[in-house]
């Protein structure tokens, strides 16, 4: 875009202050190096001008624009953390915040944990994921489905999209795969206490 004012304020090449020069000036000294005069502030009077490579310029800001997208995407995944012998008072709060997390758009990574011999039995841990998924339906959708990773449970959430009518679209949740059970509920629960004791 050409410069249409007669003088602009010049910054040179190496971020110095040239002063107020004639704008033919200033796009004279900008030749010289083989640079381009780009106008940074058009609002000021008179604009302000400075002696740049424009090409070096416009690939730089677009990274800077990238990089924030990057990070400001990256900023709207939350967490939650879980147990699978997770209390009611403390499950109740976890979802709690999770939904207020859904709520402001965020997107929140949930995952269980597993400590000491809780690993043998998985199918609680999935049992508790899929009962988030239930409590949240309403607001919520699952991005990623629970999966085993390493001795954890991970799962996506996401805010549910919206249908006709500004309503949120709830279908029935799927269920999470699952292991099968090792034994009836009743063993599994004697065994965590057993686990739970010999910890301590």
């Amino acid at each position: 875009m050409r410069i249409r004012v007669p003088e602009v304020r010049l910054i040179g090449e190496d971020g110095s202050q040239v002063g107020v020069v004639a704008t033919r000036e200033a796009l004279m000294r900008a030749q010289s190096c083989s640079l381009d005069l780009v106008e940074i502030s058009p609002t000021a009077q008179p604009p302000v001008c400075r002696i740049m490579d424009y090409g070096k310029f416009k690939y730089e800001q677009e990274k800077r624009e990238k990089s924030s997208r990057q990070h400001a995407s990256a900023t709207r995944v939350k967490e939650i953390q879980l147990h699978p012998n997770v209390g009611d008072h403390d499950y109740q709060t976890k979802v709690r915040h999770l939904r207020d997390f859904v709520t402001d758009g965020h997107r929140v990574k949930v995952i269980l944990f597993f400590r000491g011999r809780e690993s043998a039995h998985q199918e609680i841990g999935f049992e508790v994921m899929n009962r988030v998924i239930r409590d949240v339906q309403d607001i919520a959708q699952a991005e990623q489905l629970p999966r085993l990773m390493g001795r954890n449970i991970l799962m996506m959430l996401i805010p549910r999209t919206k249908g006709k009518g500004g309503h949120a679209h709830a279908p029935a949740p799927q269920a999470a795969p699952r292991p099968a059970p090792a034994a009836p509920p009743s063993p599994i629960a004697q065994a965590l206490a057993a686990a739970g004791t010999t910890q301590r």
